[in-house]
């Protein structure tokens, strides 16, 4: 299957068809549409298949609704009126679970509470700890195994959690090295990914619970060998690898003797790094991939059926089997697109039975937004960027006002589908460029090595180029170019805006990163681990500091011309609000103009809908003030 891109000719068809669709413009939307929060979202399924949760607005914040299957009768079982619940899950047919933060500062909650709404109780309310989940434990209806950062705020204890009264039990100390457990198909803890030697990931293994864990593969950071869970036998592990090959294979690996014994799938042009399985038939289903967007490699033929009776029913939407019951007979389904947020539909797997549960936004109207069409162009030193391209509908896609949108991570990619940022800049009339430049995953190891200690030099030359690319096809007026981004997204506004200062007419830093050394100095305590892998990727801040001093744009920022918009949660754990105070500071003593919005109950990214009303309304008059279709001034 082929990574498609934009050629010469499809790009003339989109030219001549747009310009005979002047009178088809797409009809302005309110922007509170694409930002406010769902309808209804995130639905599960009860283990016994008779009830469905979802989350959906009380106050303005997300909470927790429970169903039964057949009925029309809703119970709310949480009332949380400051943050919405972050997740959610059953524990069992009587209790779910769900987690939530203080004001974006990530130190994550576990509570508790019964489908009659009774019973609700905080279950790791430990001041400045965070709580992640291990094993849900889905034989046990009254256990989980969770991680916390309770006896040292840099490494995670697995502890086996009681979810009706809350005991604690320790399952292990962690030495103060190891990032993430693994547990069996019975729920053993078997398995663990520790850092040795700073840099170097090695995976520990033990038979059961009453040994002691063993080192049996040490990888560089330079590669990736991802555990996915034991096979079920409990005697080798699932696992995607890129040892001694470019691109991530689904392997066997063999625990006792620290070797892959057989590869299941590969894929010659992207990673598969995804894979999921039946627990209750005890086969794998199927590997995943993404080119253009998501494919799937079946192994399992009854879930292949499926999917394709599915695709007949739902067809230009992609399709993920959110959930099912235990029996593995009733599943939730979500379906989306680039054009729609989707819906939940209930399948009844016995009968074919294909209902719709809800829309996810039901107020936006699929045919009047904008298509994301994949694309592709060459770097100046010879790569090929994947990306995408989203032209605002029925507008001549001639010397349009353009937003580059890097994405974040940087270690992450953008993804074919829904986004309601590009959506709401598509239907203001702007084009919208989303690229995967070096760095990003997916692409295999050599593409991913080649962003090694190049954060804002060859990375932010893959962006640069994907603008001039799109200058050079007579999509972009070179005038009217804005840069916007969150997170690394932030911190390549920043450095789009210092290294090409004449390139952009604006840029909007969504909590980035201004300085590298004082980014490196903040990050959160349980990051530490990873602190030497850190200093390999991006740079040492000792060995490396004229390095990085060359690619901090507060550094820099006597080279900004544009208008600069900065948007900061007080609370971010990830990227601290000094790293945005100090560029606005530099800014302003420069007399260039910045405005700067700092939100006091957020952290990184704004979750709360008043705070996305805002930051978006904001960009939208900052954005038709610099670019707007009234400043157009070339010919």
């Amino acid at each position: 299957m082929k990574i498609k891109t934009i050629s010469i000719v499809v790009l003339l068809t989109i030219l001549f068809s747009a310009c005979m669709q002047d009178s088809e413009l797409a009809p302005r939307i309110q922007m509170e549409d694409f930002f406010k929060n769902p309808e209804k979202s995130i639905f599960r399924i009860s283990p016994d298949g008779n009830y469905y949760s979802y989350m959906a607005p009380w106050e303005s914040r997300m909470n927790i609704f429970i169903q039964e299957i057949g009925q029309d009768s809703v119970i709310q079982l949480t009332f949380e009126q400051d943050r919405d619940i972050a997740g959610y899950l059953w524990a069992s047919n009587n209790r779910l679970l769900y987690l939530k933060d203080e004001g974006g500062n990530e130190d994550y909650k576990l509570y508790g509470v019964d489908i009659n709404g009774q019973n609700l109780k905080c279950l790791t309310c430990f001041e400045e700890v965070r709580t992640t989940l291990i094993d849900e434990l889905e034989e046990n209806p009254d256990e989980v195994i969770i991680g916390l950062n309770k006896r040292n705020p840099q490494v995670f204890d697995p502890y086996r959690l009681n979810i009706v009264n809350g005991e604690l039990t320790l399952l292990a100390e962690n030495p103060g090295n190891i990032v993430g457990w693994m547990t069996d198909h019975d729920g053993k803890l078997r398995g663990a990914v520790a850092i040795t030697g700073g840099v170097n990931q090695s995976y520990l293994y033990r038979d059961n619970e009453n040994e002691e864990f063993t080192e049996v593969l040490t990888t560089s950071w330079r590669d990736r060998f991802n555990p996915h869970f034991f096979t079920f036998d409990n005697t080798k592990i699932y696992a995607s690898s890129n040892l001694g090959r470019d691109k991530e294979e689904i392997v066997v690996f063999d625990p006792k003797t620290g070797e892959e014994t057989e590869t299941l799938y590969k894929n010659d042009e992207v990673d598969a790094g995804g894979l999921s399985f039946s627990k209750k038939r005890k086969v794998l289903i199927a590997a995943s991939f993404t080119t253009d967007k998501r494919h799937y490699h079946f192994f399992d033929e009854v879930a292949k059926e499926q999917y394709e009776f599915l695709q007949k029913q739902l067809p230009g939407y992609e399709i993920v089997v959110v959930t099912s019951d235990k029996p593995e007979n009733k599943f939730i389904i979500r379906t989306f697109s680039d054009r729609s947020r989707g819906a939940y539909y209930f399948f009844d797997s016995e009968n074919n039975n294909l209902v719709k549960i809800a829309d996810v936004s039901p107020w936006l109207n699929e045919d009047d937004l904008a298509e994301m069409q994949p694309v592709s162009y060459t770097s100046r030193d010879g790569l090929t960027i994947h990306g995408y391209l989203t032209l605002p509908k029925g507008k001549n896609p001639k010397k349009l006002p353009v937003v580059i949108h890097p994405h974040g991570g940087p270690w992450a990619r953008d993804y074919w589908g829904f986004n309601p940022g590009v959506q709401f800049l598509a239907n203001r009339g702007y084009a919208v460029l989303q690229m995967n430049f070096r760095g990003s995953v997916g692409y295999g190891k050599d593409f991913w090595l080649k962003s090694v200690k190049q954060w804002g030099r060859t990375m932010q030359d893959d962006i640069t180029d994907g603008v001039n690319w799109l200058i050079d096809q007579g999509i972009a007026d070179p005038v009217r170019i804005a840069i916007y981004g969150g997170s690394y997204g932030g911190y390549a506004v920043l450095a789009g805006l210092t290294k090409t200062p004449d390139l952009y007419a604006c840029g909007i830093d969504y909590v980035g990163v201004s300085n590298m050394f004082t980014f490196m100095n903040t990050i959160p305590p349980y990051w530490e681990p990873l602190r030497e892998q850190f200093y390999e990727l991006v740079g040492n801040p000792v060995d490396d500091s004229l390095l990085l001093a060359e690619v901090s744009p507060v550094l820099h920022a006597d080279k900004i011309k544009a208008p600069l918009f900065i948007a900061q949660g007080a609370n971010d754990p990830r990227v601290n609000k000094a790293e945005s105070d100090q560029m606005v500071e530099a800014l302003k003593d420069r007399g260039i103009n910045v405005e700067y919005m700092v939100k006091d109950n957020e952290g990184h990214g704004f979750r709360n809908e008043e705070n996305r009303f805002d930051f978006y309304r904001a960009m939208e008059e900052f954005l038709a003030q610099h670019i707007g279709d009234s400043l157009n001034v070339s010919n």
